[in-house]
């Protein structure tokens, strides 16, 4: 009678985190994405923890967050796990206006964003 269980989005050496509504251009938030992908989860979180962007700090909590899924959901080994995907999607925006000469209003966007990072348990080489 209920509805059928939805199918797995990951494989099953895989975990993954997912954070909405970050208060980040997707623009800014894919330079971090980019320096933390393909790298071992331990070297990433040293990454992000001496990065001088403000944005790094949540993309640090987020890789965390997948780490401990990992850990705890999957059971794979948190030293052998590095980040296989790093992706940033557009979210809504907020439009707000400023206050301009003549008593024109100028437009401001305020863009947020969604952040995924997925990890994964490396073959034994």
């Amino acid at each position: 009678m209920g509805q059928s269980a939805n199918p797995k989005r990951t494989k099953d050496n895989e975990a993954r985190a997912f954070a909405k509504y970050v208060r980040t251009s997707p623009q800014k938030l894919n330079l971090l994405a980019r320096t933390i992908r393909g790298k071992s989860a331990s070297r990433a979180l040293i990454d992000l923890q001496f990065s001088k962007r403000r944005a790094a700090e949540e993309v640090r909590k987020l890789l965390q967050s997948a780490v401990a899924n990992a850990e705890n959901n999957h059971g794979l080994d948190v030293d052998r796990l590095i980040v296989s995907e790093a992706y940033v999607g557009k979210s809504i925006t907020m439009k707000r206006f400023h206050a301009r000469a003549r008593g024109r209003g100028a437009r401001i966007n305020k863009t947020i964003s969604n952040m995924t990072i997925v990890v994964k348990e490396a073959e034994e080489a």
